[in-house]
């Protein structure tokens, strides 16, 4: 069995087996998708049924078998096995389950085999959702029907089904999903690479090698990329189609570029700076991303219209209020240093900054820098605080903020804004993943708003 069986699935697959591991937002509706299809389905979960709740019973409920516990990948066997995107695929339990004969697979490397719609997916180390987001805006403002799906949305595999030619799939994926899709967008574009997730993946290689499976699999198709990531340029040579390349710092014969805060393509201006109502140069990036991918698609005077309206996703430079004089936004989405220092960019004043969370084992280096150059206090909680004021430490940078220190979030939280001063900003922005404290930089960002929406 291989992977262009799978474009045959809801035909085949009655009768057969699957092993789902990990009960996870995509793996639910995956599971009533198999079922739907005739497969006899095991889910496996490290968690203990107690643990997951009212789940086992509703699973069981629906004919499924159930292993969980600390052995849950032990004996796997069966015609599939569906990998959730954050459990590594060279477990060793999992190659003896493909050593008798399974198919390792996913929900997506399902949703690419079966998708009729035109697929575009985003990947990169910061600007995935606001990019994805751009994209999909940009297609419905020119009057497309768009299915926007992957790292952020709902899972796509349930529509699957009802997805015509003359529609858009819209994708964000993250090295996890890709680490062994064997699938390819239509349209793909990286919008950068820095280092990220090295607590899960092996080395820096193959976390850029696992991004290169959004393009290297389709021939004659549209592959953006950076011309300012050093990292990225390297991905054009494996590249078997159109290459789309953008830039903030140079001007280039072909492709999309920014002249004093302005967007042109092919030499020409296409949207001026004060159309675009999200600041900074990052969010520049992101449209000529977006705009790089549709534009076979979609107007420039559509492009306009969304400039002129979209304030940008949830969790990314959102003002939640302002307190006492202090303006407090929340970019809970901000789970790397790169995109810390970004955010921090789109102030003109030093700001006051909450920083920490968990440890994915990157450097903390740029971070310290950003922090030394426009931060006036920092805020240190979660796993990695004292990496950071590490790192702060030995920058060479000498006007260095005020570091405050507290493990608890809420109280961290007070603590920062006890030290701002009135027509100061207050910013969420950790520069870490969340998961030594929250499940998801949602339910952080979730926490920060409410803490300050019911202060009095």
């Amino acid at each position: 069995m291989n992977v262009s069986d799978l474009s045959r699935f809801p035909q085949t697959a009655a009768g057969k087996k699957a092993e789902v591991l990990g009960i996870g937002v995509s793996n639910l509706p995956l599971v009533d998708f198999l079922l739907q299809c005739g497969v006899l389905v095991t889910v496996r979960d490290r968690k203990s049924e107690e643990q997951l709740g009212n789940l086992p019973k509703e699973l069981k409920a629906k004919g499924v078998s159930l292993i969980t516990g600390e052995q849950y990948l032990n004996d796997l066997e069966g015609d599939y096995i569906f990998r959730s995107p954050g459990i590594r695929p060279d477990l060793p339990e999992i190659l003896m389950g493909v050593a008798k004969g399974a198919l390792l697979t996913s929900e997506m490397e399902l949703f690419f085999a079966l998708c009729k719609a035109k697929t575009l997916a985003v990947t990169g180390s910061d600007g995935k959702t606001t990019t994805t987001t751009l994209v999909s805006l940009l297609l419905k403002e020119a009057g497309h029907r768009v299915y926007v799906g992957g790292n952020i949305g709902s899972p796509l595999l349930p529509l699957v089904n009802e997805m015509t030619e003359e529609d858009f799939a819209v994708l964000e994926l993250s090295s996890f999903q890709l680490m062994t899709l064997r699938q390819s967008a239509e349209i793909a574009a990286v919008t950068n690479l820095s280092p990220n997730h090295l607590d899960w993946h092996r080395s820096m290689e193959e976390y850029i090698e696992a991004k290169t499976n959004i393009f290297v699999h389709k021939e004659n198709r549209i592959l953006v990329l950076n011309a300012d990531n050093p990292p990225s340029r390297p991905l054009a040579q494996q590249a078997q189609g159109e290459i789309r390349l953008f830039s903030s710092e140079k001007e280039l014969p072909s492709g999309m570029y920014e002249q004093e805060g302005n967007i042109c393509l092919d030499g020409q201006q296409i949207l001026k700076n004060e159309e675009i109502l999200l600041p900074g140069r990052h969010n520049r990036q992101n449209y000529m991303t977006a705009y790089s991918m549709v534009r076979d698609f979609v107007p420039v005077e559509a492009l306009r219209r969304v400039a002129e309206s979209f304030r940008g996703v949830e969790h990314r430079l959102e003002f939640v209020r302002e307190y006492r004089g202090i303006k407090i936004y929340n970019s809970s989405i901000d789970s790397s240093p790169s995109r810390t220092a970004a955010a921090l960019s789109c102030f003109g004043e030093k700001v006051n900054v909450i920083c920490g969370g968990y440890d994915k084992h990157i450097p903390f280096a740029p971070l310290a820098e950003a922090l030394c150059q426009k931060a006036r206090t920092v805020t240190l909680t979660g796993a990695t605080a004292q990496a950071i004021e590490q790192a702060l430490s030995e920058c060479p940078l000498t006007d260095k903020p005020v570091i405050l220190r507290e493990p608890d979030f809420t109280k961290a939280v007070l603590k920062a804004l006890e030290a701002c001063r009135p027509g100061e900003v207050l910013l969420l922005s950790p520069g870490c993943a969340s998961f030594d404290a929250f499940p998801n930089f949602m339910v952080r960002g979730n926490t920060f708003k409410k803490l300050i929406n019911d202060l009095k």
